[in-house]
């Protein structure tokens, strides 16, 4: 990957969300979860998919704290809105780990 300056960075919105809402998403075509993200007050509920299936069960997700991107454009999976990017790293099988604060935080934290 090539170089980017610290203003193409300060462009991608980073947040913190806690998980208010999560269940099985089989239209999918690999194994997802729908999930309901608050950002608090500023950003609001916004709605996302993620390939979690490996580590986390859906109910095992609420209350959660998770980071996302939130201003990407929407995008359609499988006829549902994604309306941010939830944050993860891949394991040692490809598996998606969520990124999430080791402390909580408040909602809708910008990472900088």
């Amino acid at each position: 990957m090539g170089e980017i300056g610290f203003e193409d960075f300060q462009k991608v919105d980073i947040r913190v969300g806690k998980v208010v809402g999560a269940e099985p998403f089989p239209e999918a075509r690999k194994p997802s979860v729908k999930l309901t993200v608050d950002f608090g007050p500023e950003v609001g509920e916004r709605r996302t998919s993620a390939q979690l299936t490996a580590h986390y069960e859906p109910e095992g997700l609420i209350g959660k704290q998770v980071v996302a991107v939130v201003n990407f454009t929407s995008k359609r999976i499988a006829g549902f809105k994604s309306e941010v990017l939830v944050l993860g790293v891949p394991d040692e099988n490809g598996e998606v780990v969520l990124l999430s604060p080791d402390k909580e935080v408040p909602e809708g934290g910008r990472m900088f």
